[in-house]
């Protein structure tokens, strides 16, 4: 079930919303059913926030915000937590019309919770405020809303960041008052960058969306967040069903996961190599488009690009880099061959490649084994080394994009293509 904790009007935003959206569905995490707005449940929130008052366990408060200030820094001072004066007091004394929130009673005994990953975690009494349930407007606050959401919604495990861990002492109090079954609580170490240092916007990517622009593929992204601060033995690659069967709350480390990128990016590698030729076909083009003189949108392209694929895929780490591998089969004629590229094509060269044609379009059967042999074989009697005629013959094929051996290049590019790249690039008038 996906549930947006959307309480808090003021922090609200669609936008927001959709990010959230559009990153669980990105990676493949799909939900049952419509997706439940904590907001649109206030009433039953509220109706809870009066039933805590009627035990005995909540109370209105009726202090002003310069009040609960002034009671805050007092209660700094002394070293414990918030209590409100009108614990002790009904509403009879309160000025007519006065605004009021609703407060929970915090026990005065402390708080244990067994939490499946941080152990039993233990606060003293005088660690927790009278906290707010209700504010002045009538809305639930957060700690309220999830634990009665949780409660509804019969959730058995709340498996979140350890940034949470007081919050758990909270909720715990308001399930006990309300004579609920406390879920099974395990908090994760939130993730670090390489530095050691919490994650945040320096170290690079954060949302989901950033690692899909990043040419990630979810099933990468995926296996690597399940291995990152978990241990199962010394397997490093998992497809869905593996990590369902796997996956277990006893493997999860107390201390905090340092992002990897070159370990992302290894594995992202491996299910790039699995994955369905034509998917990455489909799923390469926006990583081409912006590449120049790139042709993507013509049958002709894509047959090249989905007959390189097996091969191409293996060479790639991610879909941008997929990209930048299969960008010499789509560059438009005549290349722009420029730097090093350029400096293997002078005059002698230009010239061997004129011979080269030749031999070329003698070749019956077009295939990576008799356009391999005659290579070596033009090289042989041209009494050259393979250098002087494929350093060339690369740059005239390729214009100096990644590529794999030219034999390879050349049946990817099919006869036509080839021949007519090194026709343009050949000693004119020869």
């Amino acid at each position: 079930m996906l549930r947006i904790e959307d309480t808090d009007r003021a922090r609200y935003t669609q936008a927001a919303v959709t990010a959230i959206q559009d990153g669980m569905s990105w990676l493949g995490l799909n939900w049952d059913g419509d997706i439940v707005s904590q907001f649109e449940g206030a009433d039953r929130h509220v109706q809870i926030a009066n039933a805590l008052i009627d035990k005995g366990q909540a109370f209105k408060c009726f202090a002003t915000p310069e009040e609960v200030e002034a009671l805050r820094q007092q209660a700094y001072d002394e070293g414990r937590a918030l209590r409100s004066p009108w614990r002790d007091k009904t509403p009879d004394e309160a000025p007519a019309d006065a605004p009021y929130v609703v407060r929970f009673q915090a026990n005065d005994k402390d708080t244990i919770v067994e939490d499946a990953v941080q152990g039993q975690v233990k606060w003293a009494a005088k660690d927790f405020d009278d906290l707010v349930l209700l504010r002045s407007d009538n809305t639930p606050t957060y700690n309220l809303a999830v634990v009665v959401d949780d409660h509804d919604m019969q959730i058995t495990h709340i498996i979140r960041g350890d940034d949470h861990l007081v919050n758990a002492g909270r909720q715990c109090q308001i399930y006990d008052a309300m004579g609920w079954e406390r879920p099974v609580f395990a908090h994760v170490p939130l993730i670090h960058g390489p530095d050691g240092k919490k994650l945040s916007k320096r170290h690079g990517a954060l949302g989901a969306e950033a690692y899909r622009d990043m040419g990630y593929l979810p099933e990468g992204l995926r296996n690597y967040l399940m291995r990152l601060g978990w241990s199962h033995g010394d397997q490093e690659f998992f497809n869905d069903d593996e990590a369902i069967k796997a996956f277990e709350l006893v493997g999860l480390n107390k201390a905090p996961a340092r992002i990897d990128f070159d370990k992302m990016a290894h594995i992202n590698a491996h299910h790039m190599s699995l994955a369905d030729d034509q998917r990455l076909v489909e799923l390469v083009q926006p990583f081409l488009e912006p590449l120049e003189n790139c042709i993507t949108d013509t049958d002709l392209s894509q047959s090249r690009l989905l007959n390189a694929m097996s091969v191409l895929k293996t060479r790639s780490n991610t879909l941008e880099e997929l990209a930048k591998q299969s960008y010499f089969l789509l560059k438009a004629r005549p290349l722009q061959v420029e730097g090093k590229a350029a400096k293997s094509l002078k005059d002698e060269a230009r010239t061997r490649l004129n011979r080269l044609f030749t031999r070329l379009t003698e070749i019956s059967t077009w295939s990576e084994t008799s356009l391999g042999t005659a290579l070596k074989e033009f090289a042989e009697a041209e009494e050259i080394g393979f250098g002087k005629i494929g350093q060339p013959l690369r740059a005239a094929l390729t214009g100096g994009a990644p590529a794999p051996d030219l034999a390879l290049v050349m049946v990817f590019l099919g006869r036509d293509e080839t021949l007519d790249r090194i026709k343009d690039q050949m000693m004119p008038g020869e």
